[in-house]
């Protein structure tokens, strides 16, 4: 069972940060009935576009975004950004059936989550501050160059994760993902109980896709 250790400097300055793991075979394939669940979800969506951001979850995510240096109006959690999708009409992604089963559980939830091969994890994962010059590889290939302040899920060799909207390309999931860390990020003003909870549905929406 792989545990996702928080580094004491970053615990200490954000001691809000709350983290919920799940491990779990996988088969990953095209989703079955991705549109339909997708559909589900629209109609149970209370809010809109308008009053968005007066949500706690998704305020509680911007406003640790100012804390941590980064414009919540210009980078929006990914949670965020999937519901953004959902009710502007947008079409929602459809990648795999695990990527798949992540994103309707955090939109769903409005919590950020992170999903990693598990064989492709090297050591504990630690979430802390990046370091000076430190660089990630995103999913796209793309090598960025990371503020100090940023905060990063990393194992033994690098980066795989900037917190809490970008994944890396070595520990994305692909075809022949046999096993899949979900972690679900929480953070002040967020109930544990929620970031359980979605972490949770991930799962959930797996059985269904």
């Amino acid at each position: 069972m792989v545990t996702v250790q928080i580094e004491p400097t970053l615990a200490q300055e954000f001691p809000e940060i709350y983290i919920s793991t799940r491990e779990v075979d996988v088969k990953v394939r095209q989703s079955r009935n991705l549109e339909e669940l997708v559909k589900e979800l629209r109609s149970s969506i209370n809010y809109t576009l308008e009053n968005l951001k007066e949500n706690r979850v998704v305020k509680s995510l911007r406003d640790f975004f100012w804390k941590i240096g980064v414009d919540p109006t210009r980078v929006r959690p990914t949670s965020e950004a999937l519901v953004r999708r959902i009710l502007g009409g947008s079409s929602f992604p459809l990648i795999n059936n695990v990527v798949d089963a992540g994103n309707l559980a955090s939109a769903e939830t409005l919590i950020p989550i992170g999903l990693y091969d598990l064989d492709k994890i090297v050591g504990e994962p630690v979430l802390r501050f990046a370091r000076q010059g430190e660089e990630f590889i995103d999913f796209t290939g793309r090598i960025i160059k990371l503020e100090p302040r940023s905060i990063v899920l990393s194992d033994d060799v690098g980066i795989i994760h900037v917190f809490p909207y970008r994944d890396s390309l070595r520990t994305m999931i692909g075809w022949s993902t046999k096993r899949v860390l979900i972690v679900a990020y929480g953070v002040e003003g967020i109930p544990k109980e929620l970031v359980e909870h979605a972490a949770d549905k991930v799962i959930r929406y797996l059985r269904l896709l």
